[in-house]
């Protein structure tokens, strides 16, 4: 399985089907698996590349807890793009990976044709909203160093991945779980390419920030999918890849 060197952290990747190219970024604790179903939809269109996170799946776990933020995270999603060519892509991701996607818009404009953020966030304005996320993120790394694997949460995203060990999980939450800023929520009136924004209608821990999100990106395409939760990929495949396919077929010629 190929993997791409990052200065000594192997990120495992997969290309899929040719045309127009679209990166996928799972959400914290999955893996590349999550979005079979979309490759299986998109690929006979689009080149799709999705990928494991460092200290996710079949990427690297390293040791130093300063090899994990959003930085490294988005460095490497540029180096993916890069990897195969693609001055521009479609970014999308799921949870952790829309907040990401939302972080890569943020630092490389220029190389986004269009923006995809299914169930996610945008991060906290208020430093004692965004204490209270970390001081949850860091309860997960303690009991991910503590209980291992068993720590995973039985959510139908997660229950798609496999993770030879519990540490890159826990410094993964340490370090690009937690946020340092509020960077990325000041940056969404600055999107200026069309994005769809995405929830399942039962992800109740997602609905105002979607809400927050379509509000303040311009031109946005908000969508809520009925019948779903968090990953609504996976409960409701046909109509999530319904407005997925919607939106991609608006987008101008590249």
């Amino acid at each position: 399985m190929p993997k791409l060197d990052r200065d000594g952290v192997n990120i495992h990747y997969e290309i899929h089907g040719r045309g127009p190219t679209l990166l996928l970024s799972h959400g914290y604790s999955s893996t590349c698996r999550m979005w079979d179903g979309q490759v299986a939809a998109l690929k006979d269109r689009y080149q799709v590349i999705v990928w494991d996170m460092r200290g996710h799946g079949e990427s690297d776990y390293p040791a130093d807890q300063k090899l994990y933020s959003e930085a490294l995270t988005v460095g490497d999603m540029k180096a993916l793009l890069d990897h195969v060519g693609a001055q521009t892509a479609i970014v999308g991701g799921l949870s952790l990976g829309g907040y990401m996607s939302l972080a890569f818009i943020a630092s490389h404009p220029e190389r986004v044709r269009a923006l995809m953020l299914f169930d996610t966030g945008p991060g906290f304005k208020k430093d004692e909203a965004r204490a209270k996320w970390n001081e949850t993120a860091q309860q997960r790394a303690a009991r991910f160093d503590k209980e291992g694997l068993a720590a995973l949460n039985s959510s139908d995203e997660v229950k798609l991945t496999r993770h030879r060990d519990a540490s890159g999980l826990a410094g993964a939450a340490r370090g690009m779980l937690a946020q340092q800023n509020d960077r990325v929520i000041q940056s969404l009136d600055k999107v200026a390419v069309p994005t769809l924004v995405l929830v399942g209608a039962n992800d109740t821990n997602f609905l105002a920030a979607t809400d927050y999100m379509a509000a303040k990106i311009k031109g946005s395409t908000k969508v809520v999918i009925p019948d779903a939760g968090h990953a609504a990929n996976l409960h409701q495949p046909a109509r999530f890849n319904q407005a997925v396919e919607a939106f991609l077929a608006r987008l101008p010629a590249a």
